[in-house]
This record gives structure tokens, sequence and C-alpha cells, in this order.
């Protein structure tokens, strides 16, 4: 077996583990788990869109999708004017059901935003404009989950606009391919925490 998976199976197990939900939050969890299903295919459709969307609409050859020099393009993700992502951990007692669900809220909201503003400046932005549409569908299922478990209505269906420093064309093929290569990483957070409350949903209907 290839030393990576031995490596990593013991810390997505712990992941797991940790990210069960509170006794007073499974129950809730168990009566989202149409809308959770939802938001896991939204969200992998999403992950699956974001290649095409990149491919798309970047035309500079050094921009790639998963490079490791991504990381080094922090200091122009500060001058653009780029926020970080909200923190996305395995649930426990100070980090809720509740938090987790809003922080993704905004955090998809966030990339929505972003999207909004760097997509007047490309060329080709249909695949771009196709994925706020699946972002924002993912936004009302994650906000229907988020209204069962904190009992009131969570109406945000706006995102705040994010302004972008964008004096050239480069700034905009580097806003735009910052702005999915986070999303991506993001995305992936959302997929994994989704993943544990879906079959903690399972067990609960189970038991």
């Amino acid at each position: 077996m290839n030393i990576l998976i031995v490596v990593a199976i013991p810390f997505y197990m712990a992941y797991v583990a940790r990210s069960a939900p509170l006794p007073e939050e499974s129950t809730l969890v168990a009566n989202s788990s149409l809308e959770i299903q939802r938001s896991r295919s939204l969200i992998q459709k999403i992950l699956r869109s974001i290649p095409d969307a990149h491919k798309s609409c970047i035309n500079q050859e050094t921009l790639k999708l998963n490079s490791s020099e991504n990381a080094y393009l922090g200091h122009m993700a500060s001058s653009i004017g780029i926020p970080s992502a909200p923190v996305l951990k395995a649930l426990s007692e100070d980090f809720t059901l509740e938090t987790s669900l809003k922080n993704i809220s905004e955090g998809l909201q966030l990339h929505r935003a972003l999207l909004s503003s760097v997509s007047p400046h490309l060329e080709h932005k249909v695949k771009v404009t196709e994925l706020q549409a699946d972002i924002r569908d993912l936004v009302i299922q994650i906000n229907k989950i988020l209204n069962k478990v904190k009992g009131e209505a969570v109406v945000q269906l706006t995102p705040t606009p994010v302004t972008l420093h964008l004096p050239a064309e480069y700034e905009v093929q580097v806003a735009a391919h910052l702005t999915l290569v986070q999303l991506q990483s993001f995305g992936q957070d959302v997929v994994r925490l989704l993943r544990s409350l879906d079959q903690s949903s399972e067990e609960e209907t189970e038991g």
C-alpha cells in the first residue's frame, strides 16, 4: 500500500471522529439529510466545474490551478484585495454545527462575490457565470440546514460586494486564478465536513 495512503488514513479517521455532531445536534442533522445530500452533490459539481472555468478564462501560462507556485502569490492576493476564506474545522464543543454552517455559507458568499467582481473584466465568462449560479444554489441548501439548527430564518442570498484592485489585465488574471484556487481548497474542506454530517445522519437513521 502506498505509504502516503497508510499515513493519511489515521488522520482522516480522526477527522471524521472529531467531526461527529454533539448529541443535541444529531437529530437536527438527521432531519436535514435531504439538504445535506443536495449540498454534497452541489459542492462536488462545483469542484468538477472549477478546472473548466479556470481553463476558459485564464490565458497566462504561468497560472496553473494545481501548482505549488500558487503559494508564492499571497502578496498579490493582498495587493488585489482578495480576503481569505473562513476556516472550516472538525466539529467540537468549540466549533459547533452552527458555526460550521455559518462559515460555509459565508465562504461561499465570499467566493461568489469575488467572481462577481472579477467576471466583468474577463473576456470569456460563461463558465464563471455558471459557477456563480451553482454557488448560489449551494448557499440556499446550506442556509436551509442553518435555518433548522438556529430555529429561525437565515436570509443572505445577495453577497456583499468585494472591491478588487485590478489596474491591468495581469491583475485580472491573477484575481480570477487565485479566487478559483481558493474556492477549490475551500470546497474540498466543505466536502469533508458535509461527508461527516451525512455519515452522522445515516447513523442516526439506522439507530
